[in-house]
């Protein structure tokens, strides 16, 4: 799904690593410079992706989340680095 420039990546229901590799496939799709949103509703994907992102060179800006307090989903801005994911 994506509007004008933006992507938006919906990972909700996957478990851990899938967000992770699923955010991965689709950075490698994108230009340097290009940003993604990361919807995820995986506690450990709250740590998992601004991890991978540091590692790969890559920035992840965490958003307000959405969804109850009970079961969030954690949202990112990705915005993908000068090398490949």
């Amino acid at each position: 799904m994506a509007d004008d420039a933006l992507t938006t990546l919906d990972v909700t229901g996957y478990r851990c690593p899938m967000p992770v590799i699923r955010m991965e496939a689709a950075l490698r799709r994108m230009a340097p410079g290009s940003s993604l949103i990361v919807r995820a509703d995986d506690p450990v994907a709250a740590l998992d992706i601004p991890h991978f992102c540091r590692e790969a060179g890559h920035e992840a800006r965490r958003q307000p989340d959405l969804g109850p307090a009970e079961r969030p989903i954690c949202v990112f801005l990705v915005t993908r680095g000068p090398n490949p994911a």
